[in-house]
């Protein structure tokens, strides 16, 4: 590795608009985040899961084949 290239690595204090607060390595002396693993959805188990069942089902009834719908030109089902 080349001396006197690369940038100083310090210590750095994270901080969530959450209150959250962790250290960690980095360039930076100080980062602040709009959101962490600590309050993001997903993570704290309180995300909303998209019904995509009923979402294929609606869009299959509106576009797709019927399921009663007669063959055409006389082919055989």
């Amino acid at each position: 590795m080349k001396a006197d290239i690369h940038p100083k690595y310090v210590d750095c204090a994270v901080s969530c608009a959450c209150g959250h607060k962790f250290t960690t390595r980095s360039v930076k002396s100080e980062i602040r985040t709009d959101i962490c693993a600590a309050c993001h959805p997903f993570y704290t188990g309180a995300a909303k899961f998209v019904d995509t069942a009923g979402r294929v089902d609606k869009f299959l009834k509106r576009y797709g084949k019927a399921k009663d719908a007669p063959a055409k030109d006389g082919a055989k089902a």
